[in-house]
């Protein structure tokens, strides 16, 4: 019965948000109370395991989400990401225009949102479309899928933190984000080909309209900042992040480890790479200070409020005695090596099909699986982030009508819809199977 009432809350969060198009963050809470009452909860205990989830989550990854909200919107905002194009374009060349513009994709989205950084490199994409000789419908998925990649897997997407969060990973965060760029890459390679396969045969009014020359485009967007600046944001908290988990596993507890380690905290990481992104700002003013600062504020509510309500809806259902259930249950076939990862990627794959969100797929999931872990002994480092990359996998499986993201790629790129889901809804399948299968293969070798 209990299971049968988490799967109605389930359920509630799919209805509200794809039916009736409830807000996430109000669909989220709603079922999280919903589970509470229904499974025999006392109603001040449903309460302050609303509020205690809520507050635990944030208190763990609230802030790193705001942070990488800024620098994201810094990045955009400033042209760095234009100059990051830039750069991987000039490095890689025009024979590969497609390959490039996975690589950009890759890179951008890990602090910007694939929405955004599908719209910013737009332009630059049918421009160099048209200089490379290449299709344009090529050009997007290569880009679309680019994005997608690091928007699901690699922490300071809200996404993934909020995943790793609910699990119990927030301390892992430096092997999630490496562990993240390691799988992101099959998946950029699945959306490259696929981009060459499929892409190329699809014809779209972009075809045949005059594009901006590639270098006026560059031209146009004005003054943009250095190589090393843009790249900074980006580099330096990963970097941090890196040395601090290094300085953890010594176990060395010397003034020297423990400031490493303090650096290597992913709020204080990414605080840095704020700062870095403060390098390219255009100018010190009101502006730029406030005014993009703010903007960056107004991106990372909603993102929040979601991963926080995520957090209550995972507190009720962990402390809603579903975990003892589970320990008298013989889970051992699922804890028998990489299998059990299906049923994450297959829980996501569906809550993301039905309801379109990538980010709401990974914060219910997440919630949904985290009493199972400790019951399979499922815990350290690798196992927790490996977790979190089958979840992503599955936050990838499918993007279709019903997500936003489809929308951008299709109306940003003239494509059909029809073409859409031949291109971007089978380059999204394609690429969720391919990062459970590397996942997997993870698992075998290093859990």
């Amino acid at each position: 019965m209990l299971f049968f009432v988490i799967f109605l809350g389930v359920v509630l969060v799919v209805v509200a948000t794809a039916v009736f198009k409830l807000h996430p963050f109000l669909a989220l809470l709603i079922s999280a109370f919903f589970v509470g009452i229904a499974s025999g909860m006392p109603l001040l205990t449903v309460v302050e395991n609303v509020n205690t989830g809520f507050g635990g989550l944030m208190t763990n990854i609230g802030l790193v989400i705001v942070a990488g909200t800024i620098i994201g919107v810094i990045l955009e905002k400033s042209g760095a990401a234009y100059r990051m194009a830039e750069v991987v374009l000039r490095v890689l060349g025009e024979k590969r225009p497609q390959l490039a513009m996975s690589i950009i994709g890759y890179i951008v989205s890990i602090p910007v949102f694939c929405d955004s950084g599908f719209i910013i490199l737009s332009s630059l994409k049918k421009s160099l479309a048209k200089r490379a000789k290449v299709k344009v419908a090529s050009m997007t998925i290569a880009l679309s899928t680019g994005l997608f990649a690091t928007h699901t897997l690699v922490p300071p997407t809200p996404g993934p933190i909020a995943a790793a969060g609910n699990i119990g990973a927030s301390d892992y965060l430096g092997t999630i984000i490496l562990v993240g760029l390691f799988v992101a890459i099959p998946a950029v390679i699945v959306g490259y080909l696929w981009a060459i396969k499929v892409g190329t045969k699809i014809d779209v009014e972009a075809d045949h309209e005059e594009a901006l020359d590639y270098d006026e485009v560059i031209k146009s967007f004005g003054k943009m900042p250095s190589t090393f600046k843009s790249f900074l944001p980006i580099i330096l908290p990963i970097l941090l992040i890196g040395i601090g988990s290094v300085a953890a596993l010594t176990g060395d507890e010397s003034g020297f480890t423990n400031f490493l380690r303090f650096l290597g905290a992913p709020t204080v990481a990414l605080l840095f790479g704020v700062l870095a992104a403060f390098l390219l700002l255009p100018e010190i003013s009101e502006k730029t200070l406030s005014g993009w600062i703010g903007e960056s504020l107004k991106e990372a509510a909603p993102i929040l409020l979601i991963t926080g309500a995520g957090g209550s809806f995972g507190t009720v259902i962990k402390n809603s005695g579903v975990a003892d259930q589970l320990q008298q249950m013989d889970l051992g076939a699922l804890a028998n090596g990489a299998l059990f990862l299906l049923v994450p990627f297959l829980i996501a794959a569906a809550l993301k099909t039905a309801q379109g969100s990538s980010t709401a797929a990974l914060v219910i999931t997440s919630s949904l699986i985290a009493p199972m872990l400790p019951t399979l002994g499922i815990d350290g480092a690798m196992p927790l982030a490996l977790v979190v990359m089958a979840i992503g996998a599955g936050a990838m499986t499918v993007s279709h009508v019903n997500d936003s993201y489809f929308w951008v790629v299709t109306q940003f790129s003239g494509m059909k819809v029809t073409d859409a889901y031949k291109a971007q809804t089978m380059a999204t399948l394609l690429q969720g199977v391919t990062t459970i299968i590397v996942t997997m293969i993870l698992w075998l070798i290093f859990v």
